[in-house]
C-alpha cells in the first residue's frame, strides 16, 4: 500500500471515530441541536474529504500517465455541499444549530492536520537508517 493510500485510509478512519464520538453526544447529552448540528457538518466535511480524496488521485493519475493536468478538483461541488449543509441548518433551526454546523463543515480539515501531526511525531521518534 502505498505512503497516500494509507494516508487516505488514516482520514477516513479518524472522521469515523469523531462521527462515532458526536452521535454518542447525541444520545446522551442534552445539547441535541449542537450535537446535530456538528454531525450534518461532519457528514459534509467526510464527504468533501472523500471527494477529494477522489479527484485528488485521478488528478495524480492524469498527470503521471499523460503529464498534463486535466479536470480540476471540485471545488465546485465541495462548496455547493457546504452551501447545501448551511441551507438545511438555515431552514431546521430547532435541529440543526448554524454554528456548530459550520465548525463540522471544517472538521475534515482538523482531520488532516491532525493526521499530520501525528505523522510528524512518530517519524521524529524513529531512528534514522540513512
Amino acid at each position: 500500500m502505498s505512503e497516500y493510500e494509507s494516508m487516505i485510509r488514516r482520514q477516513r478512519k479518524w472522521m469515523l471515530y469523531l462521527l462515532a464520538i458526536l452521535v454518542l453526544g447525541t444520545g446522551f447529552t442534552p445539547y441535541t441541536e449542537i450535537f446535530n448540528g456538528l454531525i450534518l457538518g461532519t457528514v459534509i466535511s467526510f464527504y468533501n474529504l472523500w471527494l477529494l480524496q477522489q479527484k485528488t488521485n485521478a488528478f495524480g493519475k492524469s498527470v503521471a500517465e499523460s503529464g498534463t493536468a486535466r479536470g480540476g478538483l471540485g471545488v465546485f461541488s465541495r462548496l455547493a455541499a457546504a452551501a447545501i449543509g448551511v441551507l438545511l441548518a438555515l431552514r431546521f433551526p430547532e435541529i440543526f444549530h448554524i454554528m456548530a454546523v459550520a465548525i463540522g463543515i471544517l472538521s475534515s480539515y482538523l482531520i488532516i492536520l491532525f493526521d499530520m501531526l501525528i505523522v510528524i511525531i512518530t517519524q521524529k521518534k524513529k531512528p534514522n537508517n540513512s
